[in-house]
């Protein structure tokens, strides 16, 4: 297993504590409201883009930071501590679109493409799920036929995150007509104005519910040959090297999620007196705190260590894994013993920490399951075995 300094520099401790002011004023004040809503105004993106929160994988030749996915970790996390369904956003139009066509596309295409995203004068989404087919994603039934001067593309697309608001998609079509396996999919960029995209309305989520997520449907709809983002048929192969990093950003934003929980449980433990003592002078809760302080710090190594491999360019997938589903799983049982703290007061909607843990469910079922990790760090294994 891959080992990798990742102490903060000055410029990315800078950049932690922009988006910690940034969350603790403009985003934890309104959470609940979003949630309520089920959207995000526009002015708070707007205000995430111009603060370069939006840009922080994207090289600085493109209008980013270039911090990198260790930088996009830290981020997501200083976000999520306050709003899950607000780091969600950054981690499909960051970590997914913008990622993707850093990964894949071309010269041409990430000039165009990066700077608007890196600002978020574009917002970007990522079209791979559909309504037959999540985990076994090989399974796609999108087709990409070649035209005379392009593609027509035609399909569903399901469990889109930020369709609502995207003006651009990358969506993952079979341009292999009737075969199946890893080099029959290939990958396009969608202008959103484009005749035949379709964007339905947002599901009604147990949370997450701020992040709209919305099925896509695709009829006939004409894109150029350059609109082609990486080797044709090869696709699916960079969309699992893009998923591979999404599982440091979707750790992050379960670390953020349970560090959340912990702060709200410590105030509140100060707080609340019971049998004439703060509750944590009770010892039962000292148990409850110490434990979960350690899920937490632990996860956050975890994802760091993770994404620094990937920086390094020597990425360790089975690190990844490890990674996103300990922090995913830890969000959760951190989120539970939070509110069992907080006692009645944690089965309201006074306290932020009802919201949390609903948020936190979402990080052990996207962007691969808890399950599909789990098959993934097992063979993992005995690949490495086998390798000596």
């Amino acid at each position: 297993m891959a080992t990798m300094n990742f102490e903060l520099t000055e410029d990315l401790a800078a950049f932690r504590d922009l988006a910690r002011k940034f969350a603790e004023e403009q985003i934890a004040p309104h959470a609940r409201k979003w949630d309520d809503e089920k959207w995000i105004p526009d002015e708070v993106i707007q205000a995430m883009g111009q603060a370069g929160l939006l840009g922080v994988t994207v090289p600085e030749q493109f209008g980013g930071s270039g911090q990198g996915l260790l930088g996009m970790t830290v981020i997501v996390e200083e976000i999520a501590r306050w709003c899950g369904a607000t780091a969600l956003f950054i981690a499909a139009h960051s970590g997914l679109c913008t990622t993707h066509i850093r990964l894949a596309g071309n010269e041409q295409q990430q000039a165009e493409w990066l700077p608007k995203l890196a600002t978020g004068e574009v917002i970007g989404s990522w079209c791979l799920s559909e309504p037959e087919c999540g985990t076994d994603a090989e399974a796609l039934t999108t087709r990409a036929e070649k035209t005379a001067n392009g593609w027509k593309l035609n399909g569903s697309k399901f469990w889109i995150t930020n369709a609502k608001r995207a003006g651009v998609f990358v969506v993952m079509a079979r341009t292999e007509i009737g075969k199946r396996g890893a080099r029959t999919i290939s990958g396009f960029i969608v202008e959103r104005d484009r005749p035949g995209v379709i964007i339905g309305e947002p599901e009604d989520k147990m949370g997450m519910r701020a992040s709209d997520t919305v099925p896509v449907n695709f009829e006939n709809c004409e894109i150029p040959e350059e609109n082609l983002c990486g080797n044709l048929n090869e696709g699916y192969i960079d969309a699992l090297r893009v998923l591979d990093r999404g599982r440091c950003t979707i750790g992050s934003l379960s670390v953020g999620l349970g560090r959340g929980c912990l702060e709200e449980a410590i105030k509140y433990a100060a707080e609340r007196q019971s049998m004439g003592k703060p509750l944590h002078g009770h010892q039962a809760i000292q148990l409850k705190l110490a434990d979960m302080e350690t899920q937490v710090e632990v996860a956050r190594i975890l994802v760091r260590q993770a994404a620094c491999t990937h920086d390094a360019g020597t990425p360790d997938k089975q690190l990844s894994s490890i990674a996103k589903l300990y922090a995913s799983e830890m969000a959760s049982r951190v989120g539970w013993e939070s509110i069992q703290i907080h006692g009645g007061a944690g089965y309201t909607k006074d306290v932020c920490v009802e919201r949390l843990v609903r948020d936190a469910k979402l990080c052990e079922i996207g962007e691969g399951s808890s399950e599909v990790q789990r098959m993934l760090i097992a063979r993992g294994e005995y690949a490495r075995r086998a390798a000596g």
